[in-house]
C-alpha cells in the first residue's frame, strides 16, 4: 500500500509539474444581472422527469405568520455574514457546483499503478478508500457524470420554475423593506429557493460519483445553503422546500445511474479479447497495447453500450470502416505523421500539450463545461436558462462518447504506434483503439450544441472543436482520418439532443 501511495502521489507531483497548460484556474464570476427570469420555465419540458408536479411539499408560509416573521428576522441578523463564502457562490451557484465536478474529476483522472507483483488492479466502487482508489476519473466516466449532473440539475430546476410561480411567493426584499440582498435585486419569487433545488441535487449526485469526496461535498452543499439567507436571497422555508425537490429528483437519477449499464463497461479480458478477435476476423487488424507492463484490458471497452441520453440507436451512429492498412488513403495519413514528427512547430506542439489531457486533468468534456460556463456568465443566463445549456451539451457529449467507444471496440483500428514502422509520438499513447477520436467527438458534439444555442458565437466553438481534433494528430496519437469522421460523428450525434431541445418549450 505505501509503494501504491508513492506511486500516485509522484504520478500527481509529475502531471501538475510537467505540462504546459491542462488545467484553466478557477474562476470567481462577477455577479449579474439576469438577462431573463424565464418566467414560463416550469413550463418547459424536462429531460427525464415525465410529470414535474409528483413532489408534494407544504406551500409557503404565510407571510402574515409569526414562523414566517421569525424566519425573516433571520435573513436580516445573518446579512452578509460570510462575504468570502458568497462572493465564491455568486448569485448562480451552478456555476460554481460545475466548476467542482470539474476539479474532482482532474483530481481523480490518475490511471491505477501496477502492484508490486506488475499486476493491475482495478478500481472498486464498493471499496472506493482501498488503492487503485475510485474512481478512475478518465473521459468517458467524466462524460458520464457530467450528464448526471447536469440533466438532473436542469429537470429539478424546471420543478422549481414551476413552483416558484405556481405559488408565486414574492422576494424577500419585496415583502419586508427592511431585507437587504447583497446581489442586485430581482423579481424571482423566493419559493422554492433554486440555490437550494442545485445544492441539494448536486450533493447528492456528486457524492455517488466522487464517494471519497463526501464530507466536502456535504460542506459545499451546507455552506451554499448559509450563503442564500446571508445573502438575503431565502429564508429557511424557501430553503426546505429545494432541499426536498432536489432531493427526490436526484433518487430518480440515480436509479437510471444504477442500471444504464455502466457497471458492465469496464468488461474483463475475455471480453475485451473477443472484441479484438471479432475486429481481426471482419478486418484483418486490432489495437495492440503497447504499455509495460500491459493492462489487461483498455478503458471501458463496453461504455458503448451504455444507455444514451438522446440517440435511440446507437448502432446507427456508427460510421463506416476506417481504411485498410497499407491503402493510398492509410498511407497518406501515415505519411502526414511522419512529416508532422519531423517538422514539428512550437504551436503545434503547443496545442498538442494543450489538449493532451492525460492524467490528472478534467478531460476533454471538462474543457468544455468550462467554455460552456464562460458563455452562460457572458449572456447572463438565470440558472435554469444556465441548467438547459449545461444539460443538453453534457447529454449530447455523453452521447458522443457512447457512439465513439461503440466504434472504437467494433473496429479496434491500430494505433500510428501499432501502424507504422518505429513511429513515436511526443504524448503518451491511450491504452484503447483509434478510430474513431475521442477528442473530436467530444468536441464536435460540444460545440453543435453550443453554436445552436449561442450562434453568434459559432466560428469560435467549431474552431476550438476543429483545434481539439487537430492536436491528436499533432501528439501522433490519432491518423487524420480518426479525427475528421470523429468530427463528423460527433456532429451527428448531437443533432439528436437539438431536435429534443428544440421542443421544450424554452426560446
Amino acid at each position: 500500500m505505501k509503494n501504491n501511495l508513492i506511486l500516485f502521489f509522484g504520478l500527481l507531483f509529475l502531471v501538475f509539474t510537467s505540462c504546459e497548460e491542462q488545467i484553466e484556474p478557477g474562476v470567481t464570476y462577477e455577479p449579474v444581472t439576469f438577462e431573463s427570469l424565464d418566467q414560463n420555465g416550469g413550463t418547459w419540458k424536462p429531460i427525464l422527469l415525465t410529470n414535474i408536479e409528483q413532489f408534494s411539499f407544504p406551500e409557503p408560509k404565510n407571510p402574515s405568520s409569526t414562523e414566517f416573521k421569525s424566519e425573516i428576522e433571520e435573513v436580516i441578523k445573518n446579512f452578509n455574514n460570510e462575504p468570502k463564502a458568497i462572493n465564491y457562490w455568486g448569485n448562480n451557484p451552478l456555476l460554481k457546483w460545475n466548476e467542482i465536478a470539474r476539479e474532482l474529476g482532474a483530481k481523480y483522472n490518475l490511471p491505477p499503478a501496477p502492484n508490486d507483483k506488475g499486476i493491475y488492479v482495478l478500481p472498486s466502487p464498493s471499496n472506493p478508500g482501498s488503492y487503485p482508489f475510485f474512481p478512475f476519473a478518465h473521459p468517458p466516466y467524466m462524460s458520464r457524470a457530467f450528464a448526471y449532473l447536469s440533466i438532473a440539475q436542469y429537470d429539478a430546476l424546471v420543478v422549481a420554475w414551476h413552483y416558484k410561480y405556481k405559488y408565486n411567493q414574492a422576494a424577500l426584499h419585496k415583502l419586508d423593506n427592511r431585507v437587504k440582498t447583497v446581489f442586485e435585486p430581482t423579481d424571482l419569487p423566493s419559493y422554492p429557493s433554486d440555490g437550494a433545488v442545485v445544492a441539494a441535487v448536486s450533493e447528492a449526485l456528486l457524492t455517488v460519483f466522487f464517494p471519497l469526496e463526501v464530507e466536502m461535498i456535504k460542506q459545499k452543499s451546507e455552506e451554499l445553503k448559509r450563503c442564500l439567507i446571508a445573502s438575503g436571497i431565502n429564508t429557511k422555508d424557501d430553503i426546505a422546500a429545494g432541499e426536498l425537490i432536489g432531493k427526490e429528483v436526484a433518487k430518480i437519477f440515480l436509479q437510471r445511474a444504477a442500471s444504464d449499464g455502466m457497471n458492465r463497461a469496464q468488461a474483463p479480458l475475455v471480453v475485451s479479447d473477443s472484441l479484438a478477435n471479432l475486429a481481426y476476423n471482419r478486418f484483418g487488424w486490432q489495437w495492440q497495447n503497447l504499455e509495460s507492463p500491459k493492462r489487461p484490458v483498455g478503458i471501458a471497452p463496453l461504455f458503448g453500450n451504455v444507455k444514451p441520453w438522446f440517440v435511440a440507436n446507437i448502432v446507427s451512429t456508427r460510421p463506416s470502416a476506417p481504411p485498410a492498412i497499407g491503402s493510398a488513403e492509410f498511407n497518406t495519413a501515415a505519411n502526414e505523421l511522419k512529416n508532422i514528427q519531423a517538422n514539428l512547430t512550437k504551436d503545434q506542439r503547443k496545442i498538442a500539450n494543450w489538449w493532451s489531457d492525460g492524467p490528472g486533468t478534467y478531460t476533454p468534456p471538462g474543457h468544455w463545461n468550462r467554455r460552456a460556463c464562460d458563455q452562460i456568465v457572458k449572456y447572463k443566463y438565470n440558472p435554469l436558462r444556465s441548467a438547459r445549456v449545461l444539460a443538453y451539451m453534457n447529454g449530447a457529449v455523453q452521447d458522443a462518447g457512447i457512439s465513439c467507444w461503440d466504434t472504437k471496440y467494433y473496429y479496434n483500428y491500430p494505433r500510428p504506434i501499432n501502424a507504422i514502422k518505429n513511429f513515436k509520438t511526443i504524448l503518451g499513447t491511450p491504452n484503447f483503439p483509434a478510430y474513431t477520436s475521442g477528442h473530436s467527438t467530444f468536441s464536435s458534439a460540444a460545440a453543435t450544441v453550443l453554436s445552436s444555442i449561442f450562434p453568434d458565437d459559432t466560428k469560435v466553438f467549431v474552431d476550438w472543436a476543429e483545434e481539439a481534433s487537430s492536436s491528436r494528430v499533432y501528439g501522433g496519437i490519432h491518423f487524420r482520418f480518426d479525427c475528421t469522421v470523429g468530427i463528423t460523428q460527433g456532429r451527428n450525434v448531437a443533432q439528436h439532443a437539438l431536435v429534443v431541445a428544440s421542443k421544450d418549450g424554452a426560446k
